[in-house]
């Protein structure tokens, strides 16, 4: 195996890990290597279900968000702008004033965009590059020097939803779920299942139908699941966080809505 940009980072001298002290991971996608990292001092962090579990099969500590300091962190860039920045204000908040953050990206992801407006805040360190990313390192100087970079707050959109940064569409409805909204018929069975059900907006489209007793939002990312309780306070829904494609529902559907896989 080739080594990775963490890798390189923590072997040049560019990453240099406190002696003591937890190692938070911020977002990693499963099939990133955290093997130059000391495990036992390793938190990673994420929402997503399916990465989230290839983490905790494999031994490391895991959770939906950080739990309490650490000596330093590694903000893994999602594709999404204002959660990219979100995570760096998250690292910040957690890390010791001082300790190490390394931002490591992909440049399809935006990472060239992210260290540019971080260069403007931090002393920031030289970007090594590496399969088509970079890696870059900064010591914290707290989350108040990083408040504008931040994004992740959750949104408000005009139809009254609201949405954070990690969820499919996060800036508005998307126009395939809002045609398949438009299309259901005016009465669906009593157990309907909402597959990949987002911030909830088709589940409160199901809602509005006649018949329906139970609608279960069945959604792999944390964030979305969340927004989706706060827009949903019908008491027929019911919440899982769960990868779709690993669900064992206890209960039999008669009807399943899903965003359209055009």
């Amino acid at each position: 195996m080739q080594p990775s940009r963490l890798s390189l980072a923590l072997e040049s001298g560019a990453f240099v890990l406190p002696a003591e002290g937890r190692v938070c991971v911020l977002r990693p996608r499963a099939a990133m290597d955290l093997s130059a990292l000391p495990k036992d001092r390793v938190e990673v962090v994420q929402g997503f279900r399916p990465d989230h579990d290839a983490f905790a099969a494999q031994g490391y500590a895991t959770g939906v968000a950080p739990s309490g300091d650490f000596a330093a962190a590694v903000v893994c860039v999602p594709r999404s702008k204002a959660e990219a920045r979100a995570l760096v204000q998250r690292a910040a908040a957690g890390v010791v004033p001082g300790g190490p953050v390394a931002v490591d990206g992909q440049k399809t992801d935006g990472i060239d965009s992210l260290l540019r407006d971080l260069r403007a805040k931090v002393a920031l360190g030289e970007a090594l590059a590496k399969a088509h990313g970079k890696i870059a390192v900064f010591a914290n100087p707290g989350p108040e020097a990083l408040a504008d970079v931040a994004g992740g707050a959750p949104r408000r959109l005009p139809e009254g939803f609201v949405t954070r940064p990690a969820a499919f569409s996060s800036d508005g409805v998307d126009p395939g779920s809002a045609a398949l909204a438009a299309a259901l018929p005016g009465k669906l069975p009593a157990h309907v299942a909402d597959l990949g059900a987002g911030w909830g907006y088709l589940a409160a489209a199901v809602m509005t139908r006649e018949g329906v007793g139970e609608v279960h939002l069945v959604e792999a990312e944390h964030d979305a699941l969340e927004a989706a309780r706060a827009n949903i306070a019908d008491r027929r829904a019911r919440f899982h966080w769960a990868d779709a494609t690993r669900y064992a529902p206890d209960t039999r559907f008669g009807a399943v809505v899903m965003n359209p896989p055009f």
